[in-house]
């Protein structure tokens, strides 16, 4: 599933460190006078005569010339693990930490993402190949077998730029849910294309402004029409979003939902209509609920605003079971991605099907969790840079369309 983005500095607190010291005895106690224990005698004495509490004598001090050996220091916790040596990828740094450094290690709920790793294994790289069995025979352990099996099994990496910087960005998508019709009737009259038979013949492909406009354009995609919907901009959402659902209306009336999935583009490059509108000033929201409500208050200007983006993307239709709740849509990876635990990165700094440790906290939601790296997209670019999939429907919709949070990120990796 390939899809775009439309368009916080982390100081570390400084180590502290421990300056404290045992405190020594004065010189000019270290050596005791001869009438020094008749004096100390009959302190304790007197105390004796008023106290009604047993006293504990102390030993006989020890003599200046012979010192007792201190007691050596209990430790507090058991030593962690010595960390090996830091990875270089193309895009990205990733620095061993102890798994103490993940924050929400202990309060997540790490089953949730276990359909989303047993997705990976589906299609696992060489590194994940000989633990894939292991994570399948945990699927139905208990919470804290699995999170044990984690720790003994894998090494958490801090993921940051080659110039160290940690923080990143997250964003988010999501499927589209919507209506349309396999014929062009009433008001659907938008179409979905399937991959022209002529595309690899003309590179870079026509523009979208061209495929509404040349005769030639639309010669070409004659016959290719899968489906029509009511809406030119949930076309374009879609575009975006790389992939959708659509309960579809057949000729003889009955209706059943389709998967809309990526297949192809135009190769031209893509550019957010968003930040047009930023750019002049249109809006001060650039998120979809944004950009659709200046839609509805200037609806004569939709072509001009569309046409901003040249990229169209082709599809190829799934059929979905009836009668259950379907899969998600494929990712990069080659599997189905799960909703709110599966994640798009740049692939040159973390590698598909890898676990990763995400943390994000802003006015959209907070998050402490387990995800799994399974998809990419055109604007997911950069060391510490994720598309978080919020799943399908309109409320999926509404938070991916506002999330924008800052992102720090652990690799998980077999030791």
């Amino acid at each position: 599933m390939v899809h775009q983005t439309i368009p916080t500095k982390i100081t570390k607190a400084s180590k502290a460190s421990n300056k404290i010291r045992p405190m020594q005895a004065p010189r000019y106690l270290s050596r005791r006078p001869p009438w020094f224990g008749l004096f100390v005698a009959a302190i304790v004495g007197t105390l004796s005569a008023c106290s009604v509490a047993p006293v504990l004598h102390a030993p006989e001090p020890a003599s200046p010339s012979v010192q007792a050996p201190a007691p050596a220091e209990i430790p507090r916790t058991l030593p962690e693990p010595t960390l090996p040596a830091p990875i270089l990828r193309e895009q990205s740094r990733w620095v061993p930490v102890q798994w103490s450094e993940l924050p929400g290690l202990n309060t997540d709920a790490i089953h949730e993402a276990w359909p989303a790793w047993l997705q990976s294994c589906q299609r696992p790289g060489p590194t994940w190949k000989a633990l894939c069995p292991e994570i399948a025979q945990l699927a139905n352990a208990p919470i804290e077998q699995q999170r044990r099996w984690m720790r003994e099994n894998l090494q958490p990496y801090r993921v940051e730029s080659h110039e160290q910087r940690a923080a990143g960005l997250l964003t988010g998508y999501y499927e589209p849910a919507l209506v349309g019709s396999r014929q062009a009737q009433g008001h659907f009259k938008v179409p979905l294309y399937a991959v022209p038979s002529q595309l690899g013949q003309r590179k870079p492909w026509y523009t979208r402004q061209e495929i509404d406009t040349l005769p030639a354009a639309r010669a070409a995609l004659r016959g290719k029409e899968l489906l029509y919907l009511a809406n030119p901009v949930d076309a374009m959402v879609l575009h975006i979003q790389g992939s959708g659902l659509v309960n579809v209306t057949e000729p003889d009336g009955r209706q059943r939902w389709v998967r809309m999935a990526y297949a192809a583009t135009n190769d031209q490059p893509y550019i957010s209509i968003g930040r047009w509108l930023l750019d002049r000033k249109l809006i001060t929201d650039a998120s979809w609920p944004g950009i659709k409500a200046w839609i509805d208050r200037n609806p004569s200007r939709v072509n001009e605003l569309l046409w901003q983006n040249p990229r169209v993307v082709f599809f190829r239709e799934e059929a979905l079971p009836v009668g259950t709740t379907p899969p998600g849509p494929k990712g990069a990876q080659g599997v189905p991605l799960t909703a709110e635990r599966s994640i798009a990165v740049d692939r040159r700094s973390i590698p598909y099907g890898t676990p990763v440790w995400v943390k994000s906290t802003g006015p959209q939601t907070n998050l402490d969790r387990l995800v799994l790296a399974q998809d990419t997209g055109t604007a997911i670019v950069g060391a510490v840079r994720a598309d978080y999939y919020a799943g399908s429907g309109p409320a999926a919709g509404e938070l991916a369309g506002r999330l924008k949070q800052p992102l720090q990120m652990w690799a998980l990796w077999p030791r």
